[in-house]
């Protein structure tokens, strides 16, 4: 048996409107020559195999039973197409006979997808009468006694294709779960801002309290984590920050968790987020407000 991989496009003139429910997808199609089909192995589930040929990104082969498959009925050929590719696959595909003249014979009706797993198969059982194929007068063999097979498979568009879920890496979501959190906090950032009165004659400070995580803030931003002395009785230990508004340090203490600065603050607070990521050295966030 031998595949030739011939592709058939056949150009189509309308006449009016095609009906709403015209199928536009392309068929790929594959001629199966069948050599000495009359000598070859009839008793049942007895199969000779095609080379493999490859269709939507994976390998084929065509099997056909002269003798039919157990299950078909008495006297059939049996055509199934074979899966050899790792995993499983959805195909839609039709065979016909093409006889000694060129034209298709046991031209079946679209079949519907089917679901195969590597090394299975799925066709048509009772595909025709073997005593048909043999008669010459159905000219259905070449003068060698070769039976030429068309298999026509639906092309499929990667979009149709499921694609797997992989979940990533949880771990940056992790920390940022950790930021301000008062409970898992070892130590906390004080962080004061002027306020001036309603008569506007006297200023106040007011501060804000920003929880963090000693280990944290060493590999990510030992600067801030040296406003703290050792913390050898695990009580929260605190640090005054005066030189950074209460929002900029949000924005300066949220990036150390590996979060990001929304585009908009970036862009209106520019200076104030140079000037504090410079001091406390957190230099990424320092270039990515200067780009």
């Amino acid at each position: 048996m031998s595949a030739v991989h011939r592709h058939i496009e056949l150009n189509t003139v309308d006449m009016g409107n095609p009906p709403s429910s015209r199928n536009d997808n392309k068929w790929k199609e594959f001629q199966i020559n069948v050599h000495d089909f009359a000598n070859l192995p009839s008793g049942r589930d007895q199969y000779t195999e095609s080379p493999a040929f490859e269709c939507n990104g994976h390998q084929w082969q065509l099997r056909v039973c002269p003798g039919g498959r157990r299950s078909a009925h008495e006297g059939f050929v049996s055509v199934l197409l074979k899966l050899c590719s790792p995993g499983t696959a959805t195909a839609t595909f039709v065979p016909n006979i093409l006889n000694k003249f060129g034209s298709r014979v046991y031209r079946l009706p679209v079949a519907q997808p089917f679901d195969v797993i590597s090394g299975g198969v799925y066709g048509v059982t009772n595909f025709a009468k073997r005593s048909h194929v043999l008669d010459p007068s159905k000219n259905m063999l070449d003068d060698n006694g070769t039976m030429a097979i068309i298999i026509s498979i639906k092309e499929e568009t990667t979009e149709a294709l499921p694609t797997a879920f992989v979940p990533k890496n949880p771990f940056n979501n992790m920390i940022q779960e950790k930021f301000l959190d008062e409970e898992t906090a070892d130590v906390c950032f004080e962080v004061s801002s002027s306020e001036i009165e309603e008569d506007r004659s006297k200023r106040s400070r007011s501060s804000t309290s920003f929880y963090a995580h000693s280990q944290i803030l060493n590999i990510c931003a030992p600067m801030l984590a040296s406003l703290f002395e050792s913390n050898e009785d695990r009580s929260v230990k605190a640090a005054s920050i005066t030189d950074v508004s209460p929002d900029i340090f949000r924005h300066m203490l949220f990036y150390v968790y590996g979060g990001s600065v929304p585009e908009e603050d970036l862009k209106a607070h520019a200076t104030g987020i140079i000037d504090a990521a410079e001091k406390y050295t957190i230099v990424n966030l320092k270039l990515e407000a200067e780009a």
